[in-house]
């Protein structure tokens, strides 16, 4: 995480947001392209939308509760995998907004989507990048990942994951035979 700036705006800022529904709630964070977010081709760089992206996984964190469970319990959130198409570039000054909702979980992984969406000329939302971000809860004392139904059951969530949608199915099965693999 190396935008302090952006962080401590949106920590400002979650003390004035409505808290969101866990674990389906949908966290938007607004956002705007600043020349540090530049590359030689003048448009956001493509490592960068990974990096705000922490901004709208933390926000949705946070807003849902899961930070002030999981930190008093001493866990971590650990992001072990991501997927990103990008559709439109992002020059200086592009105002943008993140948004982070999960999307599937199982044993002791959750799939987050996240996108980056703009205003297109005619008002309407428009689609810059889409993220798949694959994650879990890290206890270090114990080393082992927390079960999602052990974490529900701490925050008093009573929830079944919605379906895997193909694109969340194979991107899970693609970053297992990369494990099987070595």
């Amino acid at each position: 995480m190396n935008l302090w700036l952006r962080l401590l705006w949106v920590c400002l800022t979650i003390w004035f947001r409505p808290r969101l529904a866990a674990p389906l709630g949908v966290s938007v964070v607004p956002m705007i392209v600043l020349p540090n977010d530049l590359d030689i081709n003048l448009h956001m760089n493509n490592g960068r939308y990974l990096t705000v992206m922490d901004l709208g996984r933390f926000d949705l964190f946070a807003r849902g509760g899961l930070l002030k469970a999981i930190r008093g319990a001493g866990w971590t959130p650990i992001l072990s995998a991501a997927k990103i198409r990008f559709r439109r570039e992002l020059r200086l000054w592009r105002r943008f907004r993140i948004e982070s909702r999960v999307v599937f979980w199982e044993h002791t992984t959750f799939v987050m989507e996240q996108r980056i969406v703009i205003r297109g000329p005619d008002g309407e939302d428009v689609l810059a990048a889409v993220s798949l971000n694959r994650g879990g809860v890290h206890d270090p004392r114990e080393r082992r990942f927390v079960p999602v139904a052990e974490l529900f059951a701490m925050m008093n969530i009573d929830a079944r994951s919605p379906p895997a949608s193909d694109e969340v199915r194979a991107f899970l099965d693609a970053e297992a035979a990369l494990k099987r693999a070595g």
